[in-house]
């Protein structure tokens, strides 16, 4: 582009194109023209490409993050596995720890004699009906027991050395009352729990279980007369 052409364009006359040079006119009416085309693609392509393209785009983005979280996922798959060896190694020595049904009375038996090895006496032992739950049995037990504070702790501490899982619940201390009401010493108190123990379920009791809440979830439907 030379100096006579510049002074060319400075000299058009936007009001009369008729007078223009042909380069000029041909230059305005291409320039024209493409901007038509540019507007037509933008108005009657662009519009309508455009919500596949977000679509796409999003898809796109939906597939990267699915193809990292599987990526890391196979990466840790060795410790996934490692951990799943643990936790299932850890469940089998707590459900070795669960009585059988067989057992549960050598454990009520346990449990009377750590009180009665701390020195307590039993006001009340009392065994109430077991709870089904998934796949054990809790059998919760109620006791009032009467001693000193020393002893109440070398009661716990002997229930938390038992082999079997017992656990204490709704533990409540108060002064021991002889008939009349009074107090009976200051080492004299009232140790009032519910001491829990689980057993296993064997795989009847668990057929059994599963089949009466099967039974129970879709009742018989019964004919009209």
């Amino acid at each position: 582009m030379n100096l006579s052409f510049l002074e060319e364009l400075r000299d058009l006359d936007p009001r009369d194109p008729g007078r223009w040079p042909l380069t000029a006119l041909a230059g305005a009416v291409g320039a024209t023209f493409l901007v038509l085309t540019l507007l037509l693609i933008y108005m009657f392509v662009w519009q309508d490409v455009r919500p596949q393209l977000q679509q796409k785009e999003h898809e796109e983005l939906s597939l990267r993050q699915e193809f990292e979280q599987k990526h890391a996922q196979a990466v840790n798959l060795a410790v996934y596995k490692r951990q799943l060896k643990d936790l299932r190694r850890s469940f089998g020595a707590l459900l070795r720890q669960l009585p059988g049904k067989t057992e549960v009375p050598n454990l009520l038996v346990d449990i009377s004699q750590t009180a009665l090895a701390a020195g307590l006496q039993q006001k009340l032992f009392q065994p109430d009906p077991e709870q089904d739950k998934d796949f054990y049995a809790e059998l919760p037990i109620k006791m009032e027991l009467t001693g000193s504070y020393h002893q109440f702790g070398e009661f716990v501490s002997g229930i938390a050395a038992l082999p079997r899982i017992v656990t204490l619940h709704d533990i409540q201390i108060k002064p021991a009352t002889a008939s009349g009401g009074k107090s009976t010493g200051y080492d004299d108190l009232t140790l009032t729990l519910t001491a829990k123990t689980y057993r296993y379920l064997d795989a009847d009791e668990i057929a059994a279980e599963q089949h009466a809440k099967t039974k129970f979830a879709h009742p018989p439907v019964r004919g009209h007369r």
